[in-house]
């Protein structure tokens, strides 16, 4: 990739925004400059990168003057605030906050999937939500080929997706339940150790969460196709990295199991790993680490014509954040989209 930029992480000291850093380094982006800001409380400190370190800056609306590219890693809240006064800059943002992933202004993108989206990016281009990801990687191959009409997706999401802190407190709780004390509840409503709770983000009026909308209206947008229903139950597991899911497909045509594996043997960013005689499936200990989406227990659903069971795994914090909004980021330098038509356009 020759094209160059100066580019930033928003968030640079959080656990997504290591990771991307590191995604960063590894995948030799090819930055002349890498600046690394966040809020004033981390002014000062210093974060990895490559064989050095980078000094952390303060994110502020004139950050942006000398950046061409922008990768937030920051709340919806901050990148509400932020992204605009960096577009106004004539920097170009991907995001990875939930903040502009439904704003018709802005494509939502799975490299994999839908990079042609980019090409009509008005200067903020959101990165999905992680389970979303890992789906859609998996479900647009089954859906070129036979198109598909319904899903039904059940997540087992690890604590990371919520951050730092709640790594922490699953780390605490079970010390603290191995020593015979009452487990500190603090980052979720109820105890997460050696527990499952069906409640990731909040409740909404229909009874889903948001997380589950989330997952219902980002899939439609990404497949480009609302004819597609979606229906899902997001659940916090007590898993340190990698998020899993049950997915149940019913397409319009019939496909065997054997033929989907073959199809999605030849997807990129996809790795099917399914031969259950031998206890070969996917587990989030697999996919810890990975660049990869795995995909396992590829079965018939007997209950109707034209059905497909699977498991889906990756890494909530790789793929599902880190990895994908590098991704976008190369594919914006490779089809020449680093600028701005509009420098106002989220400025109102």
């Amino acid at each position: 990739m020759s094209k160059q930029c100066r580019l930033a992480v928003v968030g640079a000291t959080g656990a997504v925004g290591r990771e991307m850093l590191s995604t960063i380094a590894a995948r030799g982006f090819p930055a002349t400059s890498v600046t690394a800001l966040a809020s004033s409380r981390s002014v000062g400190s210093k974060v990895p990168f490559g064989d050095g370190d980078l000094p952390v800056y303060e994110l502020t609306t004139t950050a942006f003057k000398d950046i061409d590219l922008a990768i937030f890693s920051a709340g919806g809240g901050t990148s509400e605030q932020f992204a605009p006064h960096a577009v106004a800059a004539g920097c170009v943002v991907v995001d990875n906050s939930s903040a502009w992933r439904m704003d018709g202004r802005c494509p939502l993108v799975v490299p994999e999937v839908n990079i042609h989206a980019l090409d009509k990016h008005n200067g903020i281009i959101a990165n999905p939500n992680c389970s979303t990801i890992q789906m859609v990687l998996v479900l647009k191959p089954l859906h070129d080929a036979v198109r598909i009409r319904r899903v039904v997706v059940s997540t087992y999401q690890a604590v990371s997706g919520t951050g730092q802190k709640a790594i922490v407190e699953l780390e605490t709780q079970v010390r603290q339940l191995f020593n015979m004390q009452d487990p500190e509840t603090k980052i979720y409503p109820h105890r997460i150790a050696f527990n499952c709770l069906p409640h990731i983000d909040v409740f909404l009026e229909n009874g889903y969460t948001k997380e589950e909308m989330k997952m219902t209206l980002e899939t439609i947008k990404i497949m480009e196709d609302p004819k597609i229903a979606v229906t899902a139950t997001c659940v916090r597991v007590p898993v340190f990295y990698g998020h899993s899911e049950s997915v149940n497909v019913e397409t319009e045509k019939k496909l065997t199991p054997t033929q989907a594996r073959a199809i999605l043997s030849q997807a990129p960013g996809v790795h099917v790993y399914d031969n259950p005689s031998q206890n070969m499936y996917p587990m989030p200990l697999d996919a810890a680490g990975e660049d990869a989406t795995f995909v396992g227990r590829i079965r018939e659903d007997e209950t109707i014509a034209n059905g497909l069971n699977m498991w889906i795994v990756a890494d909530n914090i790789r793929k599902g954040a880190a990895l994908n909004a590098v991704q976008i980021a190369e594919g914006l330098l490779a089809r020449d989209l680093l600028r701005v038509k509009n420098k106002k356009a989220f400025l109102s």
